[in-house]
């Protein structure tokens, strides 16, 4: 309260808050809520202080990376601070070649991203969808040192560290008829790199388990088409397709994927069936790769939490979501089930800072402005308000997720989610809103870079 600092003063009617001594601690995202007998309005305003001590000392680590329209932004979080921006005209080291490269006809010189992975915090991967390629940005010295020819329409990126290789999905074309899967071995060597076309086709998508703290070594991974009621399984190491599994006895045309290593669990959603009420997720063998039926009678997207001891299914049109604890012997218990009016795009999870082995989940919508927040182990849910319009999903074509939420690595406390023309950072530790960086647009691919 104002009353209580002789730094803050409240005038004009509670419409203008002032702020003496400014200090470095005073940035942050300041809310002014007006209220009147026809009702209530909000809004943000960002404050930024910059001290110069903080700055002598140039990081390039534990930042974001967010590739939007106007090139690369690098931002610090904790002081919510621009590092660097590399502009869509900036050449590719030892090279000619522009970043994004200035398209006949267009006034606006601009970038279009699709997918990015970071590669051992060394190097950053991107995609380049409107110039089927990929390029290379080298964190240590924050430059693009190299570019990749793919195959066409370059929309999806997996790092499998396992194998210290980057799977890559083409589409071919916007309809999607020439998927190809291809395969940049060798990573995080950085130099010289090559791109080899695996004979892996037919598919739109595919599934590669994320590495963890506890699961270090991923041997497997799955392709599907989404119009076909089957998965293959395939030899990441050789790329050689080992099985097929099929699904038509229960009429399930794979979407999505989740893999928990407590009781060994492939969790497949389901497409829904407009003939069908409800369209469960079936639960996969991962030894015996047999089905082992529905997961009851739960629909949506999977999402399991980084120690595989919750699963996390978010059904986007309902917007309801069911919350299901996942024990050492493999049983599967329902928890919670939460309805909610979001119609979730993206879903992460955020380590609890004050209960040992929890979580919180963050989530987004496709259509509103406000951010979910769950505690996992009360069922407790919250919201922030008011982060502005996600980018419309015509405007994100290459996957559901027209508005991601993405963390900043295992112990990390910030997230970030883009706005159509602007950036939100949050504080998990604290649950509020950290910052808006604005002039951001369509920002809807990030990397987190930890310590370097």
């Amino acid at each position: 309260m104002p009353k209580l600092s002789k730094q803050l003063m409240l005038l004009a009617n509670g419409s203008e808050l002032h702020i003496s001594s400014v200090r470095y601690e005073d940035t942050g995202a300041y809310t002014c809520i007006a209220k009147n007998e026809v009702g209530v309005d909000e809004d943000i305003s960002s404050l930024f202080i910059e001290d110069s001590a903080r700055k002598t000392r140039l990081s390039v680590g534990n930042m974001f990376y967010v590739f939007s329209d106007d090139g690369i932004t690098i931002i610090q979080p904790s002081d919510c601070e621009i590092q660097r921006h590399i502009k869509p005209n900036e050449k590719v080291f030892s090279s000619y070649a522009e970043i994004c490269p200035r398209v006949e006809g267009e006034a606006i010189q601009s970038c279009l991203w699709a997918s990015a992975v970071n590669v051992r915090d060394k190097y950053i991967y991107v995609t380049q969808p409107k110039w089927n390629r990929i390029m290379i940005l080298d964190i240590q010295t924050q430059k693009v040192i190299q570019i990749l020819d793919t195959d066409p329409l370059p929309v999806k990126l997996h790092y499998d560290k396992s194998h210290d290789q980057i799977w890559v999905l083409s589409w071919g074309d916007m309809k999607k008829s020439h998927p190809v899967l291809q395969v940049i071995p060798e990573a995080s060597t950085g130099d010289n790199q090559h791109i080899i076309r695996t004979h892996l086709n037919g598919m739109d998508d595919y599934f590669i388990p994320h590495t963890n703290l506890i699961i270090n070594h991923i041997r497997f991974g799955f392709i599907f088409n989404k119009s076909k009621s089957v998965v293959h399984k395939i030899d990441l190491e050789t790329v050689a397709h080992i099985k097929t599994i099929s699904f038509k006895n229960y009429s399930c045309l794979p979407l999505a994927m989740a893999y928990t290593h407590l009781g060994g669990y492939f969790f497949v959603q389901c497409k829904t069936n407009m003939s069908v009420p409800i369209t469960p997720q079936l639960i996969i063998d991962s030894v015996t790769d047999s089905v082992i039926g529905p997961n009851s009678d739960i629909s949506g997207t999977p999402y399991i939490s980084p120690d595989g001891r919750y699963l996390v299914s978010a059904d986007e049109q309902s917007g309801r979501i069911r919350v299901q604890a996942i024990t050492i012997q493999g049983e599967i218990k329902l928890i919670y089930d939460l309805q909610t009016t979001m119609h979730i795009s993206d879903l992460t999870f955020q380590s609890s800072f004050t209960e040992g082995n929890q979580y919180y989940i963050y989530a987004t919508s496709h259509l509103q402005t406000d951010v979910l927040f769950v505690e996992l182990s009360t069922g407790k849910m919250d919201v922030l308000k008011n982060l502005k319009d996600p980018i419309k999903s015509k405007d994100w074509p290459w996957s559901n997720y027209n508005r991601i939420i993405q963390d900043s690595g295992l112990f990390g406390q910030y997230l970030i989610t883009p706005a159509k023309e602007s950036l939100f950072i949050i504080n998990g530790r604290q649950n509020t809103l950290r910052c808006e960086v604005s002039g951001i647009k369509r920002g809807n691919t990030v990397v987190w870079v930890g310590d370097v």
